[in-house]
């Protein structure tokens, strides 16, 4: 007979904002995070590379239910591009491959961003989770089996030329959606001018509503745990994730239903209705509390994930 499995740890719910230090995973935060505030549940919203620092979201318990729309929010990022040099990782952790002694100018740069901004389709980096057969991508990278990864499609919103110290390096900034890699766009902004390039430096500044106003030090979370387990008054509440979704109140009565997951007639809810993107998605409202996220189709408001 099957036993119920008692999950180890506190039952925290809400989110945590770690300014990631570089030469760690995303992975190793995650789990210095769980042992600091002895959580049972704990995820990501969004690998940073061990090189990158900057914002790493840390969701604990209901709060990792939120955690897709998270990585689909907008994020932001300042990254060094060292021109010149070619690495197989395409950041400063990898090997010389290539060398070039082409530098291109400021202008040559700038014009070369505007052929990656948009919808654009982008080769990921071989030192990437991405499965291969079955395979981690950056395994067979690391065995000597880089894998010919096929183009996916990107959206970069913004990606600007703001700094250049010298002439082996560029500053650049980019706003851009879910699952584009900043090594990719280093790489192929340098291959646009002529040259090679990888990564220097790369830090996050934004994830989804989170901005770097949010973050905490892990160095801070580890000492505050010394003694006892972290405070949950340094978490945030589950619904911050979703404040940019548009809101709609439900009655006593309508909340009562969606939480035993009926859907509620869109007829009865006309006049309350805000204005969504193309997925329909709205946040239920029950006053203050955000009861979870429902989906407006086919006449209907159907609950999609409650919280």
């Amino acid at each position: 007979m099957a036993r119920n499995r008692i999950r180890k740890g506190r039952a925290l719910n809400g989110w945590l904002v770690i300014d990631k230090p570089s030469g760690v995973t995303s992975t190793a935060v995650v789990s210095i995070v769980k042992r600091a505030f002895d959580a049972q549940k704990v995820g990501h919203g969004g690998t940073l590379d061990p090189l990158a620092t900057g914002l790493l979201p840390i969701a604990m318990g209901a709060a990792t239910k939120t955690v897709p729309y998270i990585m689909d929010g907008t994020k932001r990022y300042h990254f060094t591009l060292r021109l010149g040099e070619a690495r197989d990782s395409d950041d400063a952790d990898g090997t010389v491959t290539a060398i070039s002694d082409v530098r291109p100018t400021d202008d040559e740069l700038r014009a070369a961003t505007i052929g990656l901004t948009g919808d654009i389709m982008q080769v990921p980096p071989v030192f990437s989770a991405l499965k291969v057969a079955g395979e981690r991508a950056y395994d067979m990278a690391r065995d000597g089996r880089p894998p010919e990864l096929p183009p996916r499609p990107a959206r970069v919103d913004r990606f600007e030329l703001i700094g250049r110290p010298d002439a082996d390096h560029a500053i650049f900034e980019v706003e851009s959606g879910k699952g584009v890699y900043m090594r990719s766009l280093a790489r192929d902004v340098a291959l646009a001018c002529g040259t090679v390039g990888h990564i220097a430096a790369l830090r996050r500044l934004r994830v989804g509503p989170f901005t770097e106003e949010d973050a905490i030090s892990l160095d801070k979370i580890v000492a505050s745990a010394e003694e006892a387990p972290a405070s949950p008054e340094l978490l945030r509440p589950v619904a911050t994730a979703l404040a940019d979704i548009p809101a709609l109140a439900l009655t006593p009565d309508e909340t009562v239903l969606l939480l035993h997951g009926q859907a509620l007639g869109l007829l009865d809810l006309m006049g309350r209705i805000p204005e969504t993107g193309a997925d329909g998605i709205v946040r239920a409202m029950d006053g203050e509390r955000v009861l979870g996220l429902c989906r407006l189709e086919d006449g209907w408001l159907q609950p999609v994930r409650l919280l």
